[in-house]
């Protein structure tokens, strides 16, 4: 008797629309609420040019990240891997309003040579799509007055820094010390951190910047930079994240202990440069993991060139890379 395979589910196109919509409401209130100066509360509050400047915002975002998951798609799809199309992740109030986008893969990968196709077209068309906004934004910046924001190490933010204030904290309670004299409070500053390829695009667009200034950036800036952050994430080496797959086409089993050896960097970034790398390595680590199904054809050999894209791929990490992605600065 022959056995059938189950028909796939038809394709819900209306969730996937709905998803979106959804993202660009949130992504657009987001941007009212924590990147525009004037700190609108109410519809009332909001001007024509804040609301264009927040759509902005979303749409470029959006973009980034849409076209990051549809290159996993049609890369998939052309090695005949039964895919989804994305789903958009809406975040009301939270963050930049929105987790990003997902795809569902429902059928294993054929081949190491089609892992790396699949799993380096993402981040490489987020990039496609990232540089140029990022360019132009950059462009129609304006560049202002700044004070210098000396750096330290171990970070302020460390995990290292919160448990020598903790000790210092307790041992004053335990010997009943003075209290220290409180610091006038202004305000907090929010710092995005800067990568290579932030600042090669900084000097082009607006040459070298002299001491004493800084950027004050367009809106889709801002979700360029979240974009190269989405890129950065996903190309480390860890478990079936983008660069994950690259590593076990490279390496095969034996790409865990690249893995780990990552995870191990995010340990010493969270304890000495800032805790906030902390939620990433929890993320990887015990949710992501670091196993990878292997593929259809184990033995298929791994072609030159996609061992160029594997490298490709480790540039445009090492061009993302920032210890410190977000900085908050007390004044």
């Amino acid at each position: 008797m022959d056995i059938v395979p189950a028909a796939r589910p038809a394709p819900r196109y209306w969730i996937h629309l709905l998803l979106l919509l959804l993202t660009v409401v949130t992504t657009f209130t987001s941007y009212l609420l924590y990147f525009h100066f004037q700190r609108p509360y109410s519809p009332d509050e909001v001007s024509r040019e804040a609301a264009m400047r927040a759509l902005s915002f979303s749409l470029s975002l959006l973009a980034i990240l849409g076209t990051h998951e549809m290159g996993h798609y049609v890369l998939a799809r052309i090695h005949r891997v039964d895919t989804s199309l994305p789903y958009f992740i809406p975040l009301p109030v939270l963050g930049v309003g929105t987790l990003g986008a997902v795809i569902r893969i429902r059928d294993r990968i054929p081949h190491r040579n089609a892992l790396v196709d699949i799993g380096a077209a993402g981040p490489l068309a987020g990039l496609v799509v990232a540089l140029p906004i990022l360019y132009w934004g950059l462009a129609h910046s304006t560049v202002v007055d700044a004070p210098h924001v000396p750096s330290q190490f171990p970070g302020e933010m460390s995990l290292w820094a919160y448990g020598k204030d903790l000790f210092t904290w307790v041992m004053a309670k335990l010997t009943h010390a003075p209290a220290a004299p409180e610091e006038t409070f202004h305000g907090v500053q929010t710092l995005f951190g800067d990568s290579l390829l932030m600042r090669g695009l900084t000097w082009l667009a607006l040459g070298p910047l002299p001491e004493g200034k800084d950027v004050l950036v367009h809106p889709v800036v801002i979700a360029g930079w979240f974009g190269l952050l989405v890129t950065l994430l996903n190309l480390m080496p860890m478990g079936q994240l983008d660069g994950g797959h690259l590593a076990f086409a490279l390496l095969g089993r034996h790409a865990h202990w690249v893995g780990r050896a990552m995870a191990a960097l995010l340990l010493f970034l969270t304890l000495f440069v800032t805790a906030s790398w902390g939620l990433w390595l929890l993320v990887t680590s015990k949710v992501v993991g670091f196993g990878h199904p292997d593929v259809v054809a184990p033995l298929e050999p791994l072609s030159p060139t996609r061992k160029l894209i594997c490298a490709l791929c480790l540039l445009a990490l090492i061009g993302c890379a920032m210890p410190v992605p977000l900085r908050q600065v007390v004044s």
